[in-house]
């Protein structure tokens, strides 16, 4: 089980890396439009650092209201309120807020900026259809991203993705808007202008879906490592085995007010199945196969 954490943190480490090396090579590419790296790189700086901080401070909230998730109290949820507090205590950690989505579908997720600012949040289908040992591998999975600070991790490259999206659409707007003719006006010839447009206008068709990729990729990889990190805090693999096997068996996984932006953060993709383009569907998954999970759980 530490091995399945040790190694997926090395992955996503490498997965993020990839992220910033995505946003300077943007900052290289606005340079050369306009004659200075410097003044690229600045601009993408600048850029990602305002947007960065007005979603980092109310992108919790925002998800959460998103969501439709509520507040719920300890009297109205008892059990819910005692398995949080619980695992909180053996993980350490403050513990989280509750929040309850009314919805048939079997999910959960956890949300905030730092365990101090963090939340958990299920559905009344989930409360209603699990046992104990069940609930607590759930709440475990989700107490686990906290923990690993994966709330903070995958909050961070949604950010990346959505400023890789605002500056490569400000970038495709500049070349159709002419904005390349001071690079021409600086002496370069008319071949090597052609070739950095072409180059601008392939990166800034790409960079949202290369973006988009990673992030689902490292979202992926947080999934195996909570289910690990959640079964070394209960010291039951098999709670969390037979709460993702219902959740698996689920017929209708559509939580109604889940969209793209939010996903990601579920303990199991809040859509309905689609079972066309399997292969290539799954580039654009936000979690690994079920069956995948429970198999590395029943073999811990």
């Amino acid at each position: 089980m530490f091995d399945e954490v040790r190694a997926n943190k090395i992955k996503s480490v490498f997965l993020i890396t990839l992220f910033f090396g995505i946003i300077i090579l943007l900052g290289l590419v606005f340079g050369a439009v306009y004659g200075s790296n410097y003044f690229g790189i600045g601009l993408a700086v600048v850029v990602s650092t305002v947007y960065f901080l007005v979603s980092w401070f109310s992108g919790d909230k925002m998800i959460l209201k998103m969501s439709g998730a509520r507040p719920v109290t300890k009297k109205e949820y008892p059990h819910l309120f005692h398995t949080i507090e619980g695992l909180a205590v053996a993980a350490g950690l403050p513990t989280p807020k509750a929040y309850v989505i009314d919805d048939t579908a079997l999910n959960a997720f956890a949300t905030g900026r730092s365990p101090e600012h963090a939340s958990i949040t299920v559905t009344t289908g989930l409360m209603n259809k699990l046992n104990r040992q069940e609930l607590e591998g759930v709440i475990a999975h989700e107490m686990s991203h906290i923990k690993n600070f994966d709330i903070r991790f995958m909050m961070l490259t949604a950010l990346l993705v959505g400023i890789i999206t605002l500056l490569s659409d400000f970038l495709l707007r500049t070349f159709l808007w002419g904005g390349h003719g001071r690079s021409r006006n600086s002496g370069k010839g008319g071949g090597a202008t052609a070739i950095l447009i072409v180059v601008g206008l392939l990166l800034a068709i790409l960079a949202p879906i290369i973006g988009q990729m990673i992030k689902l990729a490292i979202s992926r990889k947080r999934e195996y490592m909570a289910d690990a990190s959640g079964a070394i805090l209960t010291r039951y693999p098999p709670g969390l085995a037979s709460a993702l096997n219902k959740i698996k068996g689920d017929p209708d996984p559509l939580v109604d007010k889940a969209n793209k932006a939010t996903a990601h953060l579920f303990i199991n993709t809040p859509f309905r199945k689609n079972q066309k383009g399997v292969m290539f569907a799954s580039l654009f998954s936000t979690h690994p196969p079920i069956d995948d999970r429970i198999k590395k759980l029943k073999e811990m």
